[in-house]
């Protein structure tokens, strides 16, 4: 099979690429990628040699280029997304852009190009925020959608448009709602990583306000196993959901992770909170488990202590990208309360 993945560079989608080749080592895969901040080709140095893999810099608004990479694709799997809640709020333009308009244009080449098999990861941001004090409330897939940020509104515009094509085209879909990622290769602009490499330089951690969020935390591989369920057993035409069982406040993370580190809770700083900061997110993924055989496959406990190792063990990584970390980091810590 050949496939093109979209943001190949970024986060989830560089563990896929790895996971599927690892998997699947006979097919092609070619990554997409713009190279913006949160991109990086070091996520995919192990692979770069190999054969099957080919790393294309361009962008998925560039309607001649995507044309001309969906020829011969079997699948398209699209992650590429600006996807930093606190950068939508400052720069929403781009969001639109690359979220909505650039999953535009990949539907249209799938359909133009004979109606490739498209798999669209999504967040479960698109159904806005649940309650703290009921924790029987999660998220299904029947959940209705109401996004609280530009880039979960950008998100579920782009959750629309791949029905539509389902609908309208018969394009042959699937689409995943994620929980929160964590793991090896996430910018240390994000809270997990942040807490954890500016806990081993012994830096203030920014907590915004008291750290009551909560989140159901997903590592990256048990997400990516997930993606390879959808489109090796899902339903043409289905949205599944993905979570980890793994409901936390986020204070309890990063005391967690403290811990892990034997690092004093007194780095700990609590700041001003984000606008229109969602208070919890927590996933249903009994459809998943029941149509996909789809479980989290460890605990967060243990995934969160597999991840502040990587962390340790692997400075060279993330040093490079921790001045543009740090500088917003210091950013929050301006308001602190």
């Amino acid at each position: 099979m050949h496939l093109l993945v979209t943001g190949g560079c970024g986060f989830i989608a560089s563990n896929f690429i790895k996971y599927w080749l690892n998997k699947y080592p006979k097919d092609k895969i070619i990554n997409l990628d713009k190279l913006t901040y949160a991109g990086n080709l070091n996520n995919l140095k192990d692979i770069e040699n190999n054969p099957n893999y080919e790393f294309v810099h361009g962008d998925i608004c560039d309607k001649e280029l995507v044309m001309e990479l969906t020829r011969g694709i079997d699948l398209i799997v699209h992650f590429a997304a600006e996807s930093h809640v606190d950068n939508s709020i400052e720069g929403p333009e781009e969001f639109i852009k690359t979220n909505v308009e650039g999953t535009l244009i990949l539907l249209e080449a799938a359909v133009k190009n004979g109606g490739i098999r498209f798999h669209h990861v999504s967040t479960d941001e698109v159904f806005g925020e649940l309650p703290l004090d009921d924790p029987n409330a999660k998220f299904n897939e029947n959940t209705p959608y109401a996004p609280r940020s530009v880039y979960s509104a950008s998100k579920a515009a782009s959750d629309y448009l791949v029905r539509a094509y389902y609908n309208t085209h018969k394009l042959p879909i699937t689409i995943s709602n994620c929980s929160n990622n964590y793991g090896p290769n996430q910018h240390p602009e994000k809270l997990i990583p942040l807490a954890i490499t500016r806990a081993i330089m012994n830096q203030e951690i920014p907590v915004y306000g008291e750290g009551t969020q909560v989140r159901d935390w997903i590592h990256v591989e048990d997400h990516c196993r997930g993606i390879e369920l959808c489109i090796t057993k899902g339903k043409i035409g289905e949205t599944y959901l993905f979570g980890g069982n793994g409901e936390k406040q986020n204070i309890w993370i990063i005391k967690k992770i403290l811990e892990y580190l034997n690092k004093p809770e007194s780095l700990i700083v609590h700041v001003g909170d984000r606008k229109g900061h969602d208070l919890r997110y927590a996933i249903d993924f009994s459809k998943s488990k029941k149509d996909l055989g789809y479980n989290p496959s460890k605990s967060v406990d243990d995934w969160l202590k597999d991840t502040v190792q990587w962390y340790v063990d692997n400075p060279n990584w993330w040093k490079p990208l921790k001045g543009k970390a740090d500088i917003q980091a210091e950013r929050y810590l301006e308001k602190r309360i």
